[in-house]
């Protein structure tokens, strides 16, 4: 994990935005701010943050809507979103839209510190894992390299979210063993995200690696126990 990692913080509260800047910039991040997803929108042109830390209800675009087109343009810069609502659904929600992680407020600032950090090393390039596959784990025409967390197709890579990675590196670290949904919640860093933010993750990656999800070849649930990859030609 870098330690000037460059952070976009996006919120129209310009109190609650100054404080985290500060904060963020007292902990030995770069940081730069926008008031709204236009103004984020600007900065993307000319930046490239290792991570977003993204109001959810803002005027004009909200930030569920921009992280939903940020991952249509496949951006793979990791969101960590910000609401006053936070009912599982609305957790779910942020999810879905392609967000990496979740962060109702208020909040302590040491918590938010600790979540980007994990995100941060989530994003990073993993470490090697004794018994760990040796060479790329093919999953149909795409092959996994599990030491880069790079998955690439007949056409070249495949951008995978932070969190996309971190759950297909941990599931083919172990081809065909059935991973829990806390096994993999601690490999995401996910320990309160909820079983139904897991689903969430294996949905947006199966997006990724199978031909038909509804029918997925590789990905398997086991009903009652977890998930299970199993690769294959």
């Amino acid at each position: 994990m870098p330690d000037d990692a460059l952070i976009l913080v996006v919120d129209d509260d310009v109190r609650l935005r100054g404080l985290l800047q500060r904060y963020l910039a007292e902990n030995g991040f770069r940081v730069t701010a926008a008031q709204d997803a236009a103004e984020a929108r600007d900065r993307l042109r000319f930046l490239q943050p290792d991570l977003m830390v993204l109001d959810v209800m803002m005027p004009g675009e909200t930030g569920l809507s921009l992280t939903e087109s940020l991952r249509r343009d496949n951006a793979e810069i990791p969101v960590l979103l910000l609401t006053a609502r936070g009912a599982p659904e609305d957790r779910i929600a942020g999810f879905e839209a392609g967000a990496d992680d979740y962060l109702p407020k208020p909040f302590e600032p040491k918590e938010l510190l600790l979540r980007i950090r994990a995100m941060l090393r989530r994003a990073a390039p993993p470490l090697p894992v004794i018994g760990a596959p040796a060479g790329p784990v093919q999953l149909g025409p795409l092959s996994f390299d599990t030491g880069r967390g790079e998955l690439r197709g007949p056409a070249g890579p495949i951008r995978l979210t932070g969190g996309e990675a971190a759950l297909l590196t941990a599931l083919a670290r172990r081809p065909n063993e059935i991973l829990s949904r806390e096994d993999i919640a601690e490999a995401l860093d996910m320990d309160e995200a909820g079983e139904r933010a897991i689903d969430v993750q294996v949905t947006r990656l199966r997006r990724k690696i199978e031909a038909d999800p509804r029918e997925p070849r590789f990905l398997h649930t086991v009903r009652g126990r977890g998930y299970v990859l199993k690769p294959g030609a």
